[in-house]
C-alpha cells in the first residue's frame, strides 16, 4: 500500500503493508530511529510521537492510520544539528540517562508545552505519566521540564 505521511515537516511516500506499525515505518523505511521500541505493547511510551498534534504510542498505530497525517518525531526537536532548549535541559538536569525513554519523554513534554505554555509540576507529572523510565527515578526528568517552563522554552 502507498502511504503519504508528512513527517517532521516534509512529505514522504512509503510503500508498506497497511498493518505495518508506524514505529517500523519511521525506523525502517524513513531511517528515523529516535523513537524506540521498549515494550511493543503501548505500555512504556518510548515510541511516543505526535500524530496530528496528539501523543501516540507509535508501536500501536497501524501505518495506514497515519496516511495523510502529520507526524512529528524526536528528530524534529533539534534544528540544524542543534539541540532544542528542552533537549539541552534534559541533558543538563540528568534527565537523559540510558536513552531508551528519552525520545518519548521529550515528545510528551513538548506536546504539553505546546498545549499549556505554563504548566504546573502536577501538569508535567500527568503529561509524562504514560512514559516509563527505569533509570532516573523521574525527578530529574520532571526537573528538566519545569526548568524549561521557567526558561520560557
Amino acid at each position: 500500500m502507498r502511504l503519504e505521511l508528512h513527517v517532521n515537516g516534509r512529505a514522504c511516500q512509503v510503500h508498506a503493508p497497511a498493518m505495518k506499525r508506524l514505529l517500523d515505518v519511521l525506523r525502517d523505511d524513513l531511517g528515523l530511529t529516535g523513537a524506540k521500541e521498549g515494550c511493543g505493547e503501548g505500555e512504556c511510551g518510548a515510541c511516543t510521537v505526535l500524530l496530528d498534534g496528539r501523543t501516540v504510542n507509535s508501536c500501536l498505530v497501524p501505518a495506514v492510520q497515519a496516511d495523510g497525517c502529520r507526524v512529528l518525531t524526536v528528530e524534529w526537536l533539534a534544528k540544524d544539528g542543534r539541540l532544542s532548549a528542552l533537549q539541552r535541559l534534559f541533558v543538563e538536569a540528568g534527565g537523559a540517562q540510558c536513552g531508551i525513554c528519552t525520545p518519548g519523554m521529550l515528545m510528551a513534554a513538548s506536546a504539553l508545552l505546546e498545549r499549556v505554555p505554563r504548566p504546573s509540576e502536577a501538569d508535567v507529572r500527568v503529561a509524562l505519566s504514560g512514559n516509563l523510565c527505569r533509570c532516573t527515578g523521574y525527578m530529574k526528568i520532571f526537573e528538566a521540564v519545569v526548568r524549561a517552563v521557567e526558561a520560557g522554552s
